[in-house]
């Protein structure tokens, strides 16, 4: 008789055990087929999920705490690397994806063993990686005006993201910088947002091509390409002085003609999120503005992917940061924010939630908006089926033919904006047979100066030791004929240019790398000691000033001297671009995507604006042909 009830007890163990695991793994589970229809895997798999697991695919962490367990007993949706996160320094491929695979292993281990999304910043390439193909920033691609150009680096990026395991990135930004003190106006393509427009051809870039049928729902073709998120909804361009995370002033009437066209291209291409701006618009944070969110970007737009937080946004929300963060919870998540970037803080974050939810605060059909947009995602793009990395794309970072595509961006995106004295015949393109060359300032040898911020670390950094890559002195001598003398002289005295027997001299000068507010500038100099070396080199030889810049930088009190000016952005690892221009094989073809002013005392200043005065207005850039 004991051995009965022993028996009967067990039998009840089992029959409980499995109704609380929801039946995992021992019978048919709709969600789990690839088969069923879309909506039928999420309704399936909504219905199964208790608040706690709801709660945890809105919580994204950072890889710096996602340990197995915390992803495990939090039921963690999502992981990201912030800037200059990496699992350890100059990280192989392999170790970044034996990573994104043991963070997946503990998240498939939950009863219903959701996948989840890992995803990192890639903002002009996989910049947080070790020998990553660094491509020109947004600013630079916006002088191309070449929209199949953007989608061929997307699919490039997105290749050498998904090298590392990873299937998200935080990109494009499709801001419309309106004043170039903005610390992020080298992010954005254009002051226009037409030509913002064009260039949001990188979201299929990085997503895939949508078939006609899934235009305008988010879409990702498959283990080669990655989810995309447009940043940062909206206004953030166009804030006060270009003071980062400030506030934008300016009608409906004028954020819908400004900042809000590239969203309506990003939706049409079925892009997979959207990040919410940490600026705010007319005094309203918009992380707690339900009008734009919710009722203008899902209910009008008809977006159907998923929104996320920035940065420890929710936190941001409050003065001082994070003195009520049960109160920023309640107006993100009510606003209509679904996933939240925490991205330290997860306790508090689900704690908070939970009671919000349990005493009605935030109603449940809230929540289940949220998840179901975070479920689409992950479903569309094929996360279930294929959770871990694909150790044959391991080939793909760094590739030759990524390298050799970012050369090509680079060439496109040079402007010149002088060639030439007043009278004078052009200068460039310089002959490969140009005897003795000088080549002088801070940032002809420095490729870490190139790229810029978001390369490697967050701010980026100065030097050579960074990545691998291609300086654009080295890209000068492996380009003029061996008969030619190359100098280099970071500063040269003089002295040493006036006695050298120089022929021709190049003078690269520039901004030192920046992101964010670290990059929020008021006077936009050419920084020390870029001025004195123009003045010296071009007093005494003919000259070509190229600027290294994320955005225009004062240079008309020295534009009398130089022969020939050219702007050429941040363009990454692949120096070589520049003096494939430079000597002629290849000709100049790109135009400003920003206006250049003469001094800062006119900015803001646009194209279009009544008194519009510029130094180089909007569009403008000399062309030549290739030497042949």
């Amino acid at each position: 008789m004991g051995h009965i009830w022993r028996c009967a007890h067990l039998l009840l163990y089992c029959c409980l055990l499995l109704s609380t695991t929801g039946v995992q793994g021992s019978g048919y589970l709709k969600y789990k087929d690839p088969k069923q229809p879309l909506n039928t895997r999420i309704d399936d798999l909504l219905s199964r999920m208790s608040l706690a697991e709801k709660i945890g695919q809105m919580a994204q962490i950072e890889r710096s705490i996602a340990t197995p367990d915390v992803i495990k007993n939090n039921y963690i949706g999502s992981v990201l690397s912030g800037g200059g996160s990496w699992p350890a320094p100059q990280a192989t491929v392999q170790e970044w994806a034996s990573m994104v695979t043991e963070m997946q292993k503990a998240a498939l281990s939950t009863p219903l063993g959701i996948p989840m999304i890992y995803g990192i910043d890639a903002v002009h390439g996989h910049g947080n990686v070790y020998k990553a193909t660094i491509f020109p920033h947004n600013v630079g691609l916006g002088a191309t005006r070449d929209p199949e150009l953007a989608k061929k680096i997307g699919a490039a990026v997105a290749l050498e993201v998904r090298a590392t395991g990873i299937p998200y990135i935080f990109a494009p930004c499709v801001a419309v910088c309106r004043d170039p003190r903005w610390g992020r106006c080298y992010e954005s393509f254009s002051e226009d947002p037409k030509v913002v427009q064009m260039m949001t051809q990188i979201i299929p870039g990085f997503q895939g091509e949508a078939p006609p049928s899934s235009l305008g729902r988010p879409f990702v073709a498959g283990t080669r390409n990655v989810a995309a998120c447009a940043k940062h909804y909206v206004g953030d361009g166009g804030t006060y002085k270009g003071i980062n995370e400030n506030n934008t002033i300016i009608d409906f009437h004028g954020l819908l003609q400004i900042h809000m066209p590239p969203y309506y291209n990003a939706v049409i291409n079925s892009v997979s999120s959207i990040m919410v701006s940490f600026s705010s618009w007319n005094g309203v944070r918009m992380h707690a503005n339900h009008f734009l969110v919710t009722d203008f970007l899902k209910n009008k737009l008809k977006f159907r992917g998923f929104v996320i937080s920035d940065w420890e946004a929710l936190d941001k929300m409050t003065n001082p940061r994070g003195s009520d963060y049960h109160l920023s919870i309640k107006l993100g998540v009510l606003a209509g924010i679904d996933m939240v970037m925490i991205p330290f803080n997860y306790t508090g974050f689900i704690g908070n939630l939970t009671s919000l939810v349990l005493d009605n605060t935030i109603p449940m059909s809230r929540i289940d908006d949220a998840v179901r947009r975070i479920l689409r995602v992950k479903f569309t793009m094929g996360l279930f089926e294929n959770p871990f990395p694909d150790p044959s794309l391991a080939g793909e970072l760094g590739k030759q033919e990524h390298r050799d595509l970012a050369r090509e961006a680079v060439r496109k995106s040079l402007v010149l904006l002088k060639n030439g004295k007043y009278g004078e015949k052009p200068l460039l393109p310089l002959p490969k047979k140009c005897g003795k060359l000088l080549v002088a300032g801070s940032y002809a040898d420095n490729l870490g100066g190139q790229c810029g911020g978001w390369t490697i670390t967050w701010q980026g950094l100065e030097g050579n030791n960074l990545t691998a890559g291609t300086t654009i002195l080295e890209g000068i001598k492996s380009t003029v004929d061996g008969s030619a003398q190359v100098v280099f002289s970071e500063e040269p005295s003089p002295d040493f240019v006036q006695k050298g027997g120089f022929n021709y001299a190049i003078v690269v000068v520039g901004e030192p790398p920046y992101a964010e507010s670290q990059g929020d500038n008021l006077n936009l100099t050419i920084p020390a000691p870029g001025p004195s070396v123009i003045e010296t080199v071009c007093s005494n030889v003919k000259c070509i000033v190229v600027l290294i810049s994320g955005r225009p930088l004062l240079i008309e009190p020295y534009i009398n001297k130089i022969d020939a000016f050219v702007a050429a952005w941040l363009p990454g690892t692949e120096g070589k671009g520049v003096a494939d221009v430079l000597f002629g094989d290849y000709g100049f073809t790109g135009k400003l995507s920003r206006t250049w002013f003469k001094s800062v005392d006119q900015l803001p200043m646009n194209v279009g604006d009544p008194h519009y005065d510029p130094l180089f207005p909007f569009g403008f850039g000399l062309e030549t042909h290739p030497s042949f």
